[in-house]
């Protein structure tokens, strides 16, 4: 089956999250630079954290691919934006870092991550929790996170918030998440005419 291509005249941004620590070569790394590859090629910008690891890995998936890039980096953090990355965005702190990324957003992925990653989860579904957020497609790839967000749906489901558990999608592959989100603005395109 084939990837959606965007029929939207503005490239959607894609912001990817994920953990700084995957070296080139793991398996991690890899599933990373091919979710950036395959966003480039269905039509998406990526934006990401900036720095090594998956943020690294999709971004160069993304330029490898013709894809544009951008890296939000915080000025709290040692270090610049990898070479991937074709603009820089740096905040101050790490709250501003993680809401410059949120606003990026057309639709978020993440991957595998630490405590930083759990956090730009926890932060994009509670805010389009509360309608703080407009609704935008927000993809886990992989098992990683599954436990959580399973266990957080069956929370939501049991105070009734059973619109709430169903904002985070999983995707088994790349390809997979890119015909998510593919076809989540296909669905919006449709719905605004």
């Amino acid at each position: 089956m084939g990837v959606c291509q965007l029929t939207d005249t503005r490239k959607k941004i894609v912001a990817v999250f994920g953990s700084a620590t995957p070296q080139p070569g793991s398996e991690e790394y890899n599933n990373a630079y091919a979710v950036g590859k395959a966003l480039a090629l269905a039509g998406f910008e990526i934006c990401n954290g900036g720095y090594g690891g998956t943020m690294e890995a999709s971004a160069k998936g993304a330029k490898d691919s013709g894809g544009a890039t951008n890296g939000v980096t915080a000025s709290v953090f040692k270090g610049t934006a990898n070479r991937w990355i074709d603009k820089e965005i740096r905040e101050q702190s790490h709250i501003d870092r993680l809401m410059k990324l949120v606003s990026f957003g057309d639709a978020y992925v993440i991957l595998p991550g630490g405590t930083g990653t759990l956090l730009e989860l926890a932060a994009v579904w509670e805010l389009m929790n509360k309608g703080m957020l407009q609704q935008k497609p927000t993809i886990i790839v992989g098992s990683f996170w599954e436990s959580i967000v399973k266990t957080m749906d069956d929370r939501l489901l049991l105070e009734g918030r059973a619109d709430a558990a169903t904002l985070v999608r999983r995707a088994k592959s790349p390809s997979d998440c890119v015909k998510i989100i593919s076809d989540a603005f296909h669905r919006m395109n449709q719905e605004v005419r």
